[in-house]
């Protein structure tokens, strides 16, 4: 298996260690609820680093990105930060990324762990335009700092005011007496807090100076666990469950990264287009259950004459709310709100209600 920089802290904090995405990542360390918690009221720290990052650089390299993303890239400037999937021939999802327009010419694209390879692949395929493309998923090391005092702590360690990075911006500078720190603000918890990206030399240095800075806090690190279970929360989508190959971001709700703008001839338009005045089949619901149970991916969901109506992609208890929770495609006469649906589990048809995310504090 791989490994992050960060490998050998995870073992010597006794995480609980788990194969993801190849490599040897931390599932949780003091629990998964009170990791969770530890983000939704202080600050933790997530070791991220086995995502994926792409350089998109040159002259076409803006022309690459608006042909194979989803959204208009050419209206993000630079310091800002963009949500977009890569479309497939069939409307689909290859992957959804984040692309950072780091200069006028120099992009960077965060993709998935899991689709690092494939990602890869899959610019290299349709790069018809000459764009320069750099892998540099081994070069950059990543820490995601998560919470309502995330701001607290990392501004100990930088003179750059960090309230001046608004939502889905970054910028970069000195951190910890590093430079050249990528310091971003998108987020995966619904918490709020900052995403770091750095050279891996730099790792415990930076991993250490956090921990310090935050320890008035109660600052602790947290594995994919209860990062699962915040998404969730938040009702975020995740690649392999709500999206993959066969979803099209119509159907995920993501509409509002898909941009039929003129001139954005992205792959696929016409299959979406044509989805979008046809309308969609299925739609992603999120849903409490009314009834015990648990709902898990895969799960059949049904309507009260017991007929297949979707499935469920995620399903877990919220340790916010300690309701079942979860996400599932339904067919569209489903996917009002307060419709009832019900979750086929060990064969006997539990209710639910559909709502809408986010979870957290309903």
């Amino acid at each position: 298996m791989k490994k992050t920089p960060f490998n050998a802290i995870h073992h010597a904090l006794n995480a609980k260690m788990h194969e993801f995405a190849g490599y040897d990542m931390p599932v949780e360390y003091s629990g998964i609820i009170d990791e969770h918690n530890t983000v939704v009221n202080n600050v933790g720290v997530f070791d991220v680093s086995h995502m994926g990052e792409f350089w998109v650089k040159g002259p076409n390299a803006q022309a690459l990105i608006q042909r194979i993303t989803s959204n208009d890239v050419s209206a993000v400037p630079v310091g800002k930060a963009q949500y977009t999937c890569f479309p497939n021939e069939n409307g689909g999802i290859v992957d959804d990324l984040l692309v950072y327009r780091y200069e006028p010419e120099k992009y960077m694209l965060v993709v998935n762990a899991s689709n690092i390879e494939k990602d890869w692949n899959w610019c290299v395929k349709n790069n018809r335009v000459g764009a320069e493309l750099e892998n540099a998923s081994d070069h950059i090391a990543q820490l995601a700092i998560q919470g309502p005092l995330a701001l607290k702590t990392l501004q100990k360690l930088t003179d750059i005011d960090l309230t001046t990075i608004p939502y889905y911006s970054f910028t970069t500078g000195k951190l910890a007496g590093i430079d050249n720190v990528i310091i971003s603000n998108t987020g995966y918890t619904g918490c709020g807090g900052f995403e770091l990206y750095f050279y891996p030399e730099y790792s415990v240095n930076i991993w250490n100076a956090i921990f310090e800075a935050g320890a008035e806090f109660g600052i602790k690190p947290v594995g994919l666990g209860a990062r699962d279970t915040l998404r969730l929360e938040a009702g975020f989508p995740l690649y392999g469950n709500e999206l993959d190959d066969t979803t099209s971001p119509l159907q995920a709700g993501l509409g509002w990264i898909t941009k039929f703008t003129e001139g954005n001839d992205f792959i696929s338009r016409p299959v979406l287009e044509t989805q979008k005045a046809q309308g969609i089949t299925r739609k992603l619901v999120g849903f409490e259950m009314v009834e015990k149970g648990i709902a898990r991916h895969g799960y059949e969901i049904v309507n009260a004459a017991g007929e297949i109506i979707g499935n469920v992609t995620s399903g877990s208890i919220s340790p916010a709310t300690k309701k079942a929770i979860g996400m599932g495609y339904v067919k569209p006469e489903y996917a009002t709100l307060s419709t009832s649906i019900f979750i086929r589990i060990r064969n006997k048809d539990i209710e639910a209600v559909v709502v809408k995310p986010p979870f957290r504090g309903k």
